[in-house]
């Protein structure tokens, strides 16, 4: 940087300085031509000191330039999907500029510019006196190659500016300084033009200069504000407009024509200042031989007729805004855009970024149209909401956005109108996600399948207090709930197995599964395939409500969980952008996303065969596209607030989700419930139609057996206990008619089967009768047999069968056994036979 304690008496030595610096001006001038110059004179030496004390090489940088979001159409053809920029610039080749432009630029600022080497002699002499002298600011007669320096510096300094008001500084320092410091600027000036000179060709510099200078308010180079001045480019420019152009440039506040109601430069006075200086700059095209009197004639005699056309920025005119937004706001939080906040803002805005991103156009059209004919932008009484996102399951790219709103970045837009990104999470949408419902379920599927169950195990799925769990994250049980959660649509639960449970999204049945699993794992589950909160934060899995979805999460966080089952196992982290480029078409570095196997095929195949369920015939089968294509899925609720629908192929996967988005509105009272079917099957039916779908790996045996499970002895228990025991352990059981036994009426006397066999199967009990004994076992005599049988109960008592005994004599006889036998149960009143021998029968 210039010396700034420096005086003009102390640099320049007066009138002698000024010669001094003349001198300096001519060993520039020359310097391209005559290798080494003498020059005498003490002001000369002060005047090359100062120079020499001067950075000599400028880095020739590209202007401030838009950047540019881009998709693919149906073609394989790059389309905007929107532009950013601080500074409205669109860079062209030198033959994409008319020629009457050059004519015009260099005849009313630098006529000599082919001839020079990058200072103008004559020029910056007079303007040099005129500094000297001590005019209000810097006297022109720069040449082209200085202006372009000029710009370059402003250009280089804006970048780094921290505010609006660095912004002005860098403007007037290198504009406006008066005196010693204007001296010093153009000094520096002419060194970074001769070095300019001396390594580009007069044609870059002058497109250079023409691509980056200033138009007027936000447009910069000559191409964007043809466009915004006349909507025409730059290689149609017509002779006067190229003259308007040079006068413009020459001072942007005072001659632009954007401005119709300026009373000193307007409409109403046919812009008399433009018209003045564009009258001037014809003048010089015609005293040069540009242009013939006739064209300079009528020229002159045309008036100033502007067509603005105010260039477009930003996602609200775009064809997929919420995927725009999504994609800025990937470049405004991802570190691979810059380290800080303010460096990726810049990045955007200035950075000239293309950013190609993974846009499926013809499915956000499907996905758009959905959402305008199915759902209304808002709802009277409740902040109501809509999203679906499309996500590819081998890679993760995002292939869809669509949203019910109107976007408006506006800070308080109105009814159904925001920016906010339903789909995306708080980092990359800045919403904070929806409470997920069932389709958090997922996670105790995993889970249950990862720790070796299967899904044809049977467990107590009736609905009832689950007072505590395992969680090991939070020591060794927590507890998660104190009342029975309920089941939508007030259902009792059942016993079953966790593929009835995930077909008909059991609450209960889940509930039943996590019991036997560990809350920590669930939620490591959830992490590993991509679900949070939507801050970010893991799922703290701490309450019974968290495994049926309690918490919030995002749309495209669920969506690419479910494409992770799709994708055997492999979770793709979700990404909008395929490719990132400078305006020069060299690639930068992009978000990093990767894929990696976060679950055991076999476990992801046996999901995939439950989840087929929820869509044949179970609780998703209104979103079944029914084209043929295998597809799994999920339905979710939360307490009438929130709904979803996700469903995929092998290849895309669809999450849908409509409900609340603030507040405690009831979207069922309002019929709003189903909106989230058709919108999921509409969307992926064209999923389907374009990227087809194969069938799903098949589930592992080990994972879909039938278990054995042991039968809990329930003989001796009350009806009601015993009836509890086989439930609990995951048996159906039926009481069956009353049996002898001598135990009170309300005490199982029998069950049928025991020992084990299948969980969930149908367990016989039998309760007594209240009528019966024990038949006891008889010794001795006919006689004592039959005190025995009378002393336990039996009254009715006879003789039977005789079996004669040679060891007994006379009378004598033995008791041998009873029928029924000695230690079976039998009703009091039943005939008990006294099996005997005798020494004759």
């Amino acid at each position: 940087m210039p010396d700034t304690k420096r005086t003009a008496t102390g640099v320049l030595g007066g009138l002698a300085g000024l010669v001094g610096l003349s001198a300096v001006a001519a060993v520039l001038i020359t310097a391209t031509v005559t290798p080494a110059i003498a020059i005498s004179g003490a002001a000369a030496s002060s005047a090359i000191t100062l120079f020499d004390n001067m950075p000599g090489y400028l880095e020739l940088t590209e202007g401030m330039e838009p950047s540019t979001i881009l998709y693919k159409d149906n073609e394989g053809n790059d389309q905007v999907l929107a532009t950013f920029y601080e500074q409205n610039r669109s860079p062209v080749t030198f033959d994409q500029v008319a020629p009457v432009m050059y004519d015009a630029i260099l005849s009313s600022e630098d006529p000599r510019y082919y001839e020079h080497g990058g200072v103008d002699l004559i020029g910056t002499s007079r303007a040099l006196l005129s500094n000297l002298e001590g005019g209000g600011s810097t006297q022109g007669g720069s040449s082209i190659s200085q202006q372009y320096v000029k710009n370059i510096l402003i250009q280089k300094c804006e970048w780094d500016a921290a505010d609006d008001a660095a912004k002005q500084a860098c403007f007037t320092a290198a504009t406006n300084s008066s005196g010693t410091e204007g001296i010093e600027r153009k000094l520096q000036e002419m060194r970074y033009a001769i070095q300019l000179e001396q390594e580009y060709s007069k044609n870059d510099i002058l497109l250079g200069y023409l691509n980056i200078a200033n138009f007027g308010s936000v447009n910069y180079g000559v191409d964007a504000a043809a466009r915004y001045y006349f909507n025409v480019p730059a290689s149609q420019l017509s002779i006067g407009q190229a003259a308007i152009l040079a006068g413009v440039v020459q001072n942007p506040n005072t001659y632009r024509i954007d401005q119709p109601n300026n009373e000193v430069n307007g409409a109403a006075d046919g812009y008399s200042l433009t018209k003045k200086r564009q009258e001037y700059v014809l003048g010089r095209m015609l005293e040069d031989g540009k242009i013939t009197q006739e064209q300079h004639d009528a020229a002159v005699a045309e008036p100033i007729t502007p067509q603005i056309t105010n260039p477009t920025q930003g996602c609200g005119a775009s064809v997929a805004p919420y995927f725009c937004q999504y994609v800025v706001s990937v470049v405004r939080n991802d570190p691979a855009f810059g380290e800080t906040a303010d460096d990726r803002q810049a990045a955007l805005r200035r950075g000239g970024l293309r950013v190609h991103t993974t846009l499926s156009l013809d499915l956000q059209n499907v996905a758009t149209t959905a959402m305008r004919d199915q759902t209304p932008t808002s709802v009277d009484g409740m902040d109501f909401g809509a999203a679906t996102v499309n996500v590819e399951t081998n890679s993760g790219r995002v292939l869809a956005i669509a949203q019910n709103t109107d976007f408006n970045e506006s800070p308080n837009p109105g009814p159904g109108q925001t920016s906010l990104v339903y789909a995306g999470d708080k980092q990359f949408g800045g919403s904070s996600g929806f409470n997920a419902g069932s389709t958090f379920k997922l996670f105790t599927l995993v889970d249950w399948l990862e720790q070796g169950h299967s899904v044809n195990e049977v467990l107590n799925g009736r609905n009832r207090v689950f007072p505590r769990m395992t969680n090991s994250c939070a020591g060794d049980w927590v507890n998660v709930s104190n009342t029975k959660i309920g089941n939508f649509g007030g259902v009792g639960g059942y016993t079953g197995t966790p593929m009835q449970f995930t077909a008909a999204s059991l609450n209960s049945g889940f509930l039943a599964m996590a019991e036997k699993l560990d809350l920590c794992d669930i939620g490591n589950v959830a992490t590993k395939m991509g679900v949070t909160l939507g801050d970010g934060t893991p799922v703290p899995m701490t309450r019974a409500g968290e495994v049926i979805g309690s918490d919030n999460v995002s749309p495209l966080a669920i969506a690419g969980a479910y494409a992770t089952i799709a994708n055997n196992g492999v979770y793709c982290q979700p990404q909008a952008i395929d490719l990132v480029t400078d305006s020069n078409g060299n690639e930068l570095p992009k978000p990093q996303r990767t894929c990696s196997q976060v679950i055991a095929p076999e476990v992801a195949a046996t999901a995939a065969y439950a989840l087929r369920g929820v869509m044949n015939g179970g609780t998703g089968g209104a979103a079944n596209t029914n084209d043929g294509t295998q597809l799994i899925g999920k339905t979710g609720t939360h307490e009438q607030l929130q709904t979803w629908m996700v469903e995929s192929s092998t290849a895309v996967t669809t999450a849908a989700w409509v409900g609340t988005v603030q507040g405690t509105a009831n979207i069922q009272a309002r019929g709003l419930q189903n909106i989230r079917y058709s919108l999921a099957r509409t969307i992926q039916r064209t999923a389907n139609d374009i990227y087809g779908g194969g069938a799903f790996p098949a589930p592992a045996a080990n994972l879909t057996k039938t278990v054995t499970t042991p039968i809990p002895n329930v003989v001796g228990q009350t009806i009601a206990a015993a009836q509890a025991a086989l439930e609990d352990a995951g048996f159906t059981v039926s009481v069956g008619p009353a049996v002898d036994s001598d135990q009170a009426t309300d005490i199982v006397a029998a069950q049928n089967p025991s020992g084990s066999t299948a969980g969930g199967s149908t367990i016989t009990i039998n309760p007594s009768n209240g009528q019966g004994g024990t038949v006891p076992s008889v010794s001795g005599t006919v006689q004592n047999a039959q005190q025995q049988l009378t002393s336990a109960g039996f009254g009715n008592v006879a003789l039977g069968t005789c079996t004669v005994d040679p060891q007994l004599t006379g009378n004598d006889t033995r008791a041998t056994a009873t029928n029924p036998a000695g230690g079976t149960a039998a009703n009091r009143n039943t005939q008990i036979a006294i099996e005997y021998a005798a020494a004759r029968c």
